[in-house]
């Protein structure tokens, strides 16, 4: 199976943005309403739980219904407030040898839903380069110019709340804060509409695995691999199907190794049991951040796309994943 994977400078969204969200603004509606969902909330219902919890997105927010204009359906997609449950199987590592400190995350998903884009942005006049997930502002992982680096995974838990999605949460966290503290902080008190795990890395080597759900008090830990289960394994199926208490004892058994380096580091990730070639869920890239350069390596089997925070660099790339696995 072949993906194409665009790299793009786009310091706010704007014309080439609304070109992209009315071209994909059915599958977006398909997303949002998902299967049997309740009523979602009315437009003016997002836009004031978005001023609540995370009032510095909202001119953003303004700015991009604004140029949809008059339609509500696309302003509650855009608000990302209580999403439906996307689910996905992610595997991450801090790592502290030479060459560190750095992040490394395998992202697993659906390579017909997961986007084509990854992108730098200056919404603020903050520098942020981020994997970008639609259908606005979403991250599935990135870094700012402060070098703080963060990166999710699903926590594992059907649990499905009155939150936000963790995807615009990590925007806020990379537009507004610099330290791991600070992440820290608006993680805990944002309402989340899914279990996550978020790992966050910044350039001093602070770093945490912060456990969040909306059926749970936010956890703060020192855990340097995490997949797809907090504490505990809490949902049976999704376990055994996404692998995630073998993928996450691979992690640590790899981490313990004598002699470690974070290039054999990289290989674990691009090999079993780590590297997926699910179809359902396949590995879709594999990221490495170094928040002291301030650069991010995004890597594919034989193919590595490097990027600076001060110097994006625009193109695109296809890479063919051959014929997965059922």
């Amino acid at each position: 199976m072949l993906k194409r994977f665009i790299f793009a400078h786009e310091d706010q969204p704007d014309k080439a943005w609304l070109t992209r969200f009315v071209a994909g603004r059915e599958e977006a509606e398909r997303w949002y309403l998902g299967r049997g969902r309740a009523n979602p909330p009315t437009a003016n219902e997002c836009r004031a739980a978005l001023g609540l919890h995370m009032p510095e997105l909202l001119r953003h927010y303004d700015r991009v219904c604004g140029l949809v204009g008059n339609d509500d359906r696309a302003h509650q997609i855009l608000s990302q407030y209580r999403p439906p449950p996307v689910i996905g199987a992610c595997s991450q590592a801090v790592w502290f040898g030479d060459g560190g400190p750095a992040l490394v995350r395998n992202y697993d998903f659906d390579l017909d839903v997961v986007s084509d884009r990854f992108e730098a942005t200056s919404w603020s006049g903050r520098k942020v380069i981020a994997k970008a997930q639609r259908p606005w502002g979403g991250c599935l992982d990135g870094m700012n110019e402060d070098g703080l680096v963060v990166s999710c995974a699903f926590g594992g838990s059907p649990a499905i709340g009155l939150g936000f999605s963790i995807i615009l949460m990590l925007r806020y966290v990379l537009e507004t804060s610099t330290r791991i503290d600070e992440a820290i902080a608006a993680l805990s008190r944002i309402p989340i509409a899914q279990s996550h795990n978020v790992t966050l890395l910044d350039r001093s080597g602070s770093f945490a695995t912060v456990f969040l759900g909306p059926d749970r008090a936010p956890a703060v830990t020192a855990d340097r691999a995490c997949t797809n289960h907090q504490e505990e394994v809490v949902w049976a199926q999704h376990g055994a199907i996404s692998r995630t208490v073998e993928r996450r004892d691979a992690l640590v058994r790899l981490l313990a190794e004598p002699g470690l380096t974070l290039d054999a580091l990289v290989e674990g990730f691009l090999a079993s049991p780590l590297y997926s070639r699910r179809i359902g869920s396949p590995t879709v890239y594999t990221a490495v951040y170094r928040p002291i350069e301030r650069r991010v390596a995004y890597l594919w089997p034989g193919k590595s796309v490097c990027q600076h925070i001060d110097q994006f660099e625009p193109g695109t790339y296809v890479h063919d994943y051959g014929d997965l696995l059922q």
